[in-house]
């Protein structure tokens, strides 16, 4: 099961999401709606998107397309930044690398930590 929590950070202009586990198209529904009632109050080109995707898990075949989906609603969404922070994880990395590509968000840059 997949989780996420939503936090705006209002005074840096930042909103942080935080995913873990592994996503049903349940959980990928509850999660946009989450969002969308989260950003309605905030004007998201003036904010960074920083989305921590240390404790998710590679999308299963059947919930890239709502992947995909996510990411081009970030686009959509015009914010000025959007960095996804990955473990070492390199099929997840390759994967919403691609997905970001193919949706045209020139604004993604993906980082990887290797924790010890």
């Amino acid at each position: 099961m997949g989780s996420f929590i939503l936090k705006t950070d209002a005074a840096n202009k930042v909103l942080n999401i935080e995913l873990e586990g592994s996503f049903s198209q349940e959980d990928g529904l509850r999660s946009i709606s989450a969002y969308q009632d989260t950003i309605a109050p905030i004007n998201t080109q003036e904010y960074n998107l920083n989305i921590d995707c240390k404790k998710l898990n590679v999308t299963a075949p059947d919930i890239v397309p709502l992947l995909e989906g996510c990411l081009a609603m970030f686009k959509k969404d015009g914010y000025k930044n959007i960095v996804l922070t990955l473990e070492n994880n390199s099929i997840l990395k390759m994967q919403l690398s691609r997905l970001g590509r193919a949706v045209g968000l020139d604004n993604l840059e993906i980082i990887s930590t290797v924790t010890t």
